[in-house]
């Protein structure tokens, strides 16, 4: 079982909660989470173990105005800059689901050479993205519920068209938060994906 530490980390005006695992030799990952959750879902549910025990060098990060990170005034654009910059990350793999997923493609999109890669799940605000979804040159990870009514299954199939190289899971019978649904398969399919793109 990996060690997870608990630190705060100063971006600008935010003082950002972040939960991780270190193994300084391995990719780096940046979990952020969705609008009714945390970095502590990530803990909770085992991703954080998961990632540490396969190697990878991970952080979860509360954005502002979530979890233990107060609100400061600071777009989510500047705190994973700032994150990025002062946790001396190296092009990341970005992950997040719905709200966070969002964050996680605008980012690469917008700063193509600090991403190193995207986990999307269940991604909302896809379609506003669509014109420049064929800029992305990193390994993409899509991973939907064949049950999400809020971020349609269309989305996920939008993404994969536009995004060359990239891979798409679909969990049967999962709903929006398609990760919590099947976390054993979530895991395994995650760690296939990062070793196979990083290793």
């Amino acid at each position: 079982m990996s060690k997870v530490t608990q630190k705060f980390v100063e971006v600008g005006p935010c003082r950002v909660n972040t939960l991780s695992v270190s193994n300084p030799e391995g990719k780096d990952v940046l979990l952020l989470h969705g609008m009714c959750f945390r970095a502590d879902t990530w803990k909770a549910l085992g991703t954080l173990d998961a990632l540490g025990d396969a190697g990878y060098d991970v952080v979860a990060a509360d954005m502002p105005g979530f979890g233990e990170t107060e609100k400061c005034g600071m777009g989510p654009d500047k705190v994973v800059a700032g994150l990025i910059e002062t946790l001396g990350q190296d092009r990341p793999v970005l992950a997040g689901p719905s709200m966070g997923g969002r964050i996680c493609l605008n980012f690469a999109l917008d700063h193509p050479e600090m991403v190193g890669g995207l986990v999307l799940i269940g991604c909302v605000s896809v379609e506003e993205n669509r014109a420049r979804l064929k800029s992305i040159n990193v390994p993409v990870f899509i991973v939907w519920g064949s049950k999400d009514h809020i971020a349609p299954l269309s989305n996920a199939e939008l993404l994969k068209k536009e995004i060359k190289g990239s891979r798409l899971l679909v969990i049967e019978g999962a709903k929006h938060p398609a990760y919590l649904d099947e976390p054993d398969l979530w895991h395994a399919e995650l760690i296939k994906f990062l070793d196979e793109s990083y290793r």
